[in-house]
């Protein structure tokens, strides 16, 4: 979809007569494209916006992300009068759990949530039960910037469409590492690994379920060993994990025997995985963030010669999102600094290495060149270099059902 399509239908006849005037300034805009500015619509929301305060309810694991919010509140408090408070939360799903009860009380127009981080499951539950303001996503002005082609996941949150219910935010997938000097050629796929570990036993490992990256990695086995895949991504049945999970738990238990301490224990998180990796205990790391490697060599806590890559065939992806409960006070404050958040400075500074390095949800070529060069920085080391195509995540209930099984069987 062009720029020009996506123009209001809010815009005047005269407007429309000069709309390649309107496009040709959008290339000069810093954040927010000038058209969209002139908009009513737009312009209503700004006004509204103003003196507003935003309760972010985020994770607060990270110190990079904390610091890059509280430069984002800073920036949209000077130029929009909009203060952000980053609600620091450890599980999301005490967020989802808080509005469904202010909807039960009957608190329709004054929640304690006006803006939350969110995919997967819980963006679902909310969906599902109506808790969301939407849909806004589409109408915010810095969407036209938005990768929906080369990042179908922007647009489909764990087989779930957003239907503009929820901002893309950033990306992820899963992304494996390793000391170069130690494994030359890593495994670059879910076999080689297999004949990897057994030519080093007790040398791979991956987090106990539930941690979220060891049930990624066996979301990653489950749809390599499975070629037909249509089932994974429709909500999970019996019959569908019993004939799906038959190759996948047939795999498993071929690695196991292979793995540290011959698959009876397992590392609690992927942070103890890296750590292992650095003492020299295991020869393979993995992780959600492609840039993670880099930064921890940034940080002095990983060698140089650690490289960053992901299986030739492709490793599951995801897109994290932003979202307004449907009972926010501030619902215009919050879609100000979403809209922010998508911009090309914002989603620069949040992927440059030494803020967060997330990668960003935009199309660079989609940008104006001014903007697009805020993403050419140097290559540092650890940083993927090839990166591998995006496998949508399987649908949200498979999370439950394979972690169940999983424990059922190895979780001794």
């Amino acid at each position: 979809m062009t720029p020009t399509s996506r123009l209001p239908s809010t815009l005047t006849a005269a407007d429309s007569i000069n709309r390649r005037g309107a496009l040709t300034l959008l290339a000069a805009s810093l954040s927010t494209p000038l058209w969209a500015q002139m908009t009513p619509v737009w312009t209503t929301i700004e006004k509204k916006a103003r003196g507003q305060t935003v309760y972010f309810n985020a994770w607060a694991g990270s110190q990079n992300i904390n610091a890059y919010l509280q430069w984002a509140g800073a920036e949209v408090q000077k130029r929009y009068g909009v203060k952000l408070e980053h609600v620091k939360i450890t599980d999301t799903a005490e967020v989802v759990k808080r509005v469904r009860s202010e909807k039960a009380a009957g608190k329709l127009t004054d929640g304690s949530v006006d803006m939350v981080w969110i995919n997967g499951e819980n963006f679902a539950t909310m969906k599902r039960e109506a808790l969301l303001f939407g849909p806004f996503a589409e109408s915010l002005p810095n969407f036209v910037y938005v990768d929906v082609k080369g990042k179908p996941t922007t647009r489909l949150d764990f087989s779930e469409p957003v239907e503009g219910l929820e901002a893309p935010w950033g990306m992820a997938q899963l992304t494996f590492f390793v000391d170069s000097k130690r494994v030359p050629s890593p495994p670059r796929s879910m076999n080689e690994l297999l004949s990897f570990a057994k030519a080093n036993p007790g040398r791979i490992s991956y987090p106990r379920l539930p941690d979220f990256h060891g049930t990624t990695f066996i979301k990653q086995a489950l749809l390599d060993t499975n070629p037909d895949r249509s089932a994974i991504y429709k909500p999970v049945t019996p019959e569908a994990l019993a004939k799906a999970g038959a190759p996948l738990w047939a795999f498993l238990d071929a690695l196991h025997p292979h793995l540290w301490r011959s698959g009876k224990q397992f590392p609690q998180n992927a942070s103890a995985v890296r750590q292992m990796m650095a003492d020299g205990e295991l020869m393979l790391a993995l992780t959600f963030n492609p840039n993670e490697a880099a930064n921890e060599i940034a940080a002095s806590r990983l060698p140089t010669s650690v490289v960053s890559y992901q299986f030739d065939s492709g490793t599951i992806g995801n897109t994290h999102f932003l979202a307004i409960p449907f009972n926010a006070p501030a619902k215009e404050g919050a879609q100000v600094l979403i809209n922010f958040l998508l911009s090309p400075e914002a989603q620069a500074r949040k992927a440059d290495i030494t803020q967060w390095g997330d990668p960003t949800v935009l199309a660079l070529d989609k940008l104006p060149e001014a903007e697009r060069a805020r993403f050419t920085g140097k290559p540092v080391p650890g940083q993927v270099t090839q990166v591998a195509p995006v496998l949508p995540e399987p649908h949200g209930s498979w999370v439950s059902a394979l972690e169940q099984e999983w424990l059922k069987r190895y979780g001794r």
